[in-house]
């Protein structure tokens, strides 16, 4: 990118950004140090968002940061982020020269990239790569800036759900414990389904190839398990995977809403298992508690059941 002209009464300012998403995508949260080298003064600077990504939070860091420096400034900007620093000074001048789109399609991030360009032309910044927890105190702190955010983003997350909790005396008509398996001779699920007139323990596999991932085995057995209660129902999932929990609870809606396309403009994996799970979500009322961290007897119960679906045993039933 073209250096900003030259300011005759420029202020100097060194920044440290990070930012990150856990997991990626989820949760977001990012930092940003802000170092006045004339008077010493340093302030700091965080947030976050409750559905992003490790990218959009880097980048979203340096944006912050820029805008709020209130006059032009001669910047050192200093950043773990081989993405940011090289879009930075290798890959934008070509993305707007072709209408903001990358040689081979569409540029993730467009929007925050048109920010952070607006941003970096009001001032002359000098772009440094450090490596991330290496020792530089300044870019730890920048770190544990976003982490703090992170958490932040969660507790409020928490107090939200928990209000919705409360609201809701009622216990679920029935609860689905899910379990899955990866074995070289392919992927199998495992889902528990317990009533008021019993359980029933349904599985399935999926053959060896890209389909038979763990994603696509959550989402399996999810759709499988609320296809085979009533319309209507009121169930609690309970499941490890962050990924099938998040997308069921959090990021359906914008995927639809996108065309089932990603934040970044790429296509949502495993769509077809996303679309039929979405239809079965569609004719229940689903909870989705977090179970991350907690000893959980039923899906002990159904490890070697998913196991022996990974296996080739023949299931009770399939997706």
């Amino acid at each position: 990118m073209p250096d900003a002209p030259a300011r005759s009464q420029e202020h100097a300012v060194t920044i440290y950004t990070d930012g990150g998403a856990d997991p990626n995508p989820g949760p977001g949260g990012w930092g940003a140090v802000l170092i006045h080298p004339a008077s010493g003064r340093v302030q700091e600077l965080r947030g976050s968002e409750p559905h992003t990504t490790n990218n959009r939070m880097e980048l979203t860091a340096a944006i912050r940061a820029l805008e709020a420096l209130r006059q032009p400034c001669r910047v050192e900007m200093h950043t773990d982020s081989q993405y940011l620093r090289r879009g930075v000074t290798e890959w934008l001048p070509g993305w707007i020269a072709r209408g903001w789109r990358r040689k081979d399609g569409v540029l993730q991030n467009e929007d925050l990239w048109r920010r952070l360009a607006d941003a970096v032309a009001r001032h002359d910044v000098r772009w440094t790569w450090v490596k991330g927890h290496a020792g530089d105190p300044r870019n730890e702190r920048a770190d544990q800036l976003a982490t703090a955010a992170i958490r932040e983003q969660r507790a409020a997350a928490g107090a939200a759900a928990g209000k919705v909790a409360g609201a809701a005396a009622a216990p679920p008509e029935h609860e689905v414990f899910l379990r899955v398996s990866m074995t070289p001779r392919g992927g199998g699920w495992a889902a528990l389904l317990r009533g008021a007139a019993g359980e029933e323990v349904l599985s399935g596999g999926l053959p060896p190839g890209a389909a038979a991932t763990s994603n696509a085995l959550d989402l399996a057995a999810a759709a499988a398990a609320l296809e085979a209660l009533p319309a209507g129902a009121s169930v609690a999932v309970h499941t490890v995977s962050d990924y099938l929990r998040h997308g069921a609870s959090r990021w359906l809606p914008g995927w639809r809403q996108r065309n089932w396309k990603t934040q970044e403009g790429g296509q949502v994996a495993n769509r077809a298992l996303w679309e039929r799970l979405a239809a079965a979500l569609a004719t229940h009322r689903v909870t989705w508690p977090d179970v991350k961290g907690r000893e959980v007897e039923e899906l002990d119960r159904l490890a070697p059941i998913a196991k022996a679906a990974a296996n080739g045993k023949p299931p009770s039933a399939g997706p």
